[in-house]
């Protein structure tokens, strides 16, 4: 899997879909889940998420600047 890939694939979902921010925010694995197409034991998609977190957090910081 191209992990880079999927986190940009993430960011841009956040940046255009409302209802996967919001299924992102409230359940972050399930929503990885989704995009990757793909059920991975929990510590394997953790570290997805929390890279796409911090990226997603920089989207914001910029849009906030």
């Amino acid at each position: 899997m191209d992990i880079k890939g999927k986190i940009g694939e993430i960011t841009d979902k956040v940046k255009n879909d409302k209802d996967f921010t919001k299924d992102l925010t409230s359940n972050p694995v399930k929503a990885v889940e989704k995009v990757t197409g793909v059920d991975l034991p929990d510590e394997k998609i953790n570290k997805v998420v929390d890279a796409a977190k911090d990226k997603i957090g920089d989207v914001i910081d910029k849009i906030k600047k």
